[in-house]
């Protein structure tokens, strides 16, 4: 392929319709790291990728400075070097090397992004309410839209959680199935003590109990629970996949783009994920619709479950000319779809950008 004229990079903010609450933060907003890339030819390819303060040692700070570096460094490379350059230092910045390469994917026009067929995939929704009342009006509302899978967060407190699962599963009745996630809140007695009270009814899994570097606090709670485990934010590589496949009871993997360094390792890793007898979720509720869009084209021969690539549902602005379509709890995506970038979109809710490109026979750099 030709080599790369051009890059740009975007700190965006996208409000949300709702703030997402986790165990370690909650969200008024999203902002990723959008990455554009166009070639000698004219040729263009762009992702984003979210990183997510307390959900691991990467920081928002250290991945933009990671990523000028980077797009710095692969003006004038072929794609596939560049790519090459910046996998080779994946450790240091997962999600910030995921968002380039990923756009270098698109680039390229990766085989993943092609597919004859539409898609048409379930997926879930969370439920943010605490008090009861709310709770079961919101119930019937996402039921009403057609979600059949919801993602219930837990990890504060073991009592209260276990009051508010049973209240959701009640209003639920058998309408639909629960992903409870704790997202690595719990000590490990905590754990323990919420998975041996949990009444496992219409429960499908309980996702990554304990911190993600503490395995053998969340193998005892794979132990010490009724329902299957999945293990989540340690998952970014096929040796993480292989260690929780040897944990019993966790029958679960989750895998998500932004950490696994692009569209050809994630699907490598989707299968990875079967091949070692566990059944692989996919998604990133923090994601915006673009993320979602490549997300869903890996999804689709790899994952036969509800997919958690529902950041776009949560977010008042899309970032594309023709948006995703949702409909009857599913994401719908027209067979040889390629978004366009809206640019008026992109331009709105962009609040910092660094942009590089080749001038003659030298590296240039422009701070915007």
């Amino acid at each position: 392929m030709a080599p790369i004229r051009k890059l740009s990079l975007r700190r965006l903010e996208l409000p949300l319709y709702r703030p997402y609450r986790l165990s370690y933060r909650t969200f008024e907003t999203f902002e990723p790291y959008f990455v554009e890339v166009e070639d000698a030819d004219g040729r263009v390819g762009f992702a984003d990728a979210h990183i997510s303060p307390g959900s691991s040692s990467e920081t928002r700070q250290g991945g933009w400075a990671f990523l000028c570096e980077r797009l710095a460094e692969s003006v004038g490379r072929e794609p596939d070097e560049a790519k090459t350059a910046a996998l080779a230092r994946f450790s240091e910045s997962k999600v910030a090397t995921t968002a380039l390469v990923s756009a270098l994917e698109v680039l390229e026009g990766n085989r993943l992004l092609e597919f004859p067929h539409p898609i048409n995939m379930p997926l879930l929704t969370p439920i943010n309410s605490a008090q009861e009342g709310e709770i079961r009006t919101e119930v019937e509302d996402w039921i009403g839209q057609g979600f059949r899978t919801f993602k219930v967060k837990v990890g504060k407190d073991v009592t209260a959680d276990l009051a508010r699962v049973a209240t959701i599963q009640d209003a639920v009745a058998g309408r639909a199935t629960l992903r409870l996630d704790a997202n690595r809140a719990y000590s490990r007695d905590q754990g323990t003590d919420f998975a041996r009270q949990l009444n496992p009814e219409n429960i499908d899994l309980f996702e990554q109990p304990c911190d993600s570097d503490d395995w053998e606090a969340n193998r005892a709670v794979a132990d010490a629970s009724s329902v299957p485990l999945m293990l989540d934010e340690p998952i970014c590589s096929l040796e993480d996949i292989e260690r929780a496949a040897s944990i019993p009871n966790v029958r679960f993997c989750k895998l998500k783009l932004k950490r696994f360094g692009g569209l050809e390792r994630l699907e490598e890793g989707l299968r990875a994920v079967r091949s070692a007898g566990m059944e692989p979720v996919l998604g990133d509720g923090l994601g915006s619709d673009i993320h979602a869009w490549l997300e869903a084209c890996v999804a689709r021969e790899t994952i036969r479950n509800a997919g958690e690539f529902n950041g776009f549902l949560k977010s008042r602005e899309s970032l594309l000319v023709e948006p995703l379509r949702f409909e009857a709890g599913s994401i719908h995506i027209p067979a040889g779809y390629r978004p366009t970038v809206d640019r008026e979109a992109l331009e709105r809710v962009t609040i910092d950008s660094r942009h590089f490109q080749l001038q003659k026979t030298r590296r240039h750099c422009d701070g915007a």
